[in-house]
């Protein structure tokens, strides 16, 4: 863990960048607007848990919109980037960040009886998915969401198909859940929403529900058409039109559950 650590830590610059981008921004805006059908825009402000929650990515919109988030995250640099987004943004008494594992937090957050947490990007970094995911749920209320977000092995044939124009990694992807992030230089584990909707059940979730992200934008070749505000605009309403419809969510680049602790 403490090698991974180092690489988030060291790509701090990349990764940033890679928020930037369309393809990024669009990774935010979808998740939020997914997240937002299910926390509603009356009532008090409700106390978020964001696992692996990096530099404050998903953390710093919810704020924005009154909630209190803590940042969990193994990577200083990380958090120390979490730290200065929310002070530019004005919210630094809405987040507070957490230096921690996800599978062993500090008792004060592992009983913490949250709302909503959030275990997105982080299930392609471990060998443990279900004991990952219990470890998420355990400071989760009864009736609480849990959103779980990551890489869609379903689009790595398409990927190398359409992005790579090689036809013969689009075969061999079709038979391996393994990857390599540029970004971080690491090897993932990719998984699909029907393989983890089960063990969320398993582990006392209900009423999951599978969305897409980035169903169109990735399999788009002409990436300077996506820095184009015009062509942006267009393309987030179609990702955001898609999100929850058939066939789409499930060729997406990444997908998202939401489900109840029961």
């Amino acid at each position: 863990m403490s090698g991974a650590t180092e690489k988030f830590d060291t790509a701090m610059a990349k990764w940033q960048e890679w928020q930037d981008a369309p393809w990024g921004r669009l990774r935010y805006a979808i998740a939020e607007a997914n997240l937002l059908r299910h926390l509603g825009g009356d009532g008090p402000p409700l106390r978020i848990l964001d696992l692996a929650g990096g530099d404050g990515g998903d953390a710093v919109r919810l704020a924005a919109r009154g909630h209190r988030v803590t940042v969990v995250d193994h990577a200083p640099a990380m958090l120390a980037a979490a730290t200065e987004r929310a002070a530019a943004a004005g919210l630094t008494e809405r987040i507070t960040c957490v230096h921690a594992d996800v599978t062993a937090l500090p008792p004060d957050l592992a009983e913490g009886e949250f709302d909503v947490v959030l275990c997105h990007n982080l299930l392609q970094y471990v060998d443990d998915v279900p004991g990952t995911l219990a470890a998420a749920l355990a400071p989760l209320q009864r009736g609480g969401l849990f959103s779980v977000m990551a890489i869609n092995r379903h689009s790595a044939a398409l990927t190398a198909a359409v992005r790579e124009m090689d036809p013969a990694a689009a075969l061999a992807a079709l038979d391996t859940d393994r990857a390599r992030t540029q970004t971080f230089d690491m090897a993932l584990r990719l998984h699909t929403a029907e393989e983890i909707t089960p063990v969320l059940r398993t582990l006392g979730c209900e009423d999951v529900r599978h969305y897409g992200i980035r169903g169109f934008c990735d399999y788009i070749t002409d990436d300077a058409r996506k820095h184009e505000p015009a062509f942006y605009a267009r393309l987030e309403q179609l990702e955001l039109a898609t999100t929850d419809r058939p066939p789409y969510m499930h060729t997406a680049r990444l997908f998202q559950l939401t489900a109840r602790k029961k």
